[in-house]
């Protein structure tokens, strides 16, 4: 990823502490997951260049305030 999407910063795993991750998926959206425990974000969709950026920052904005999807199942 280009400099601009390594200076988002993330704080810990609201869930575990642990480390988490700005990922994109196949050229259409972000999110936030846990290398440790597996919680993450909603996906982020994006669909120009332009809203990639946003889609990022979206993302980890959703991670940094608490808001994560378990991965226990049913969730």
């Amino acid at each position: 990823m280009e400099q601009i999407l390594k200076e988002i910063e993330l704080q810990d795993c609201p869930l575990c502490r642990g480390t988490g991750a700005l990922e994109e998926e196949g050229g259409w959206c972000f999110y936030v997951s846990c290398l440790d425990c597996g919680a993450h974000t909603a996906e982020i969709p994006y669909k120009t260049k332009e809203e990639r950026l946003t889609a990022a920052r979206n993302a980890s904005h959703l991670w940094n305030i608490g808001k994560v999807l378990r991965p226990d199942p049913g969730e």
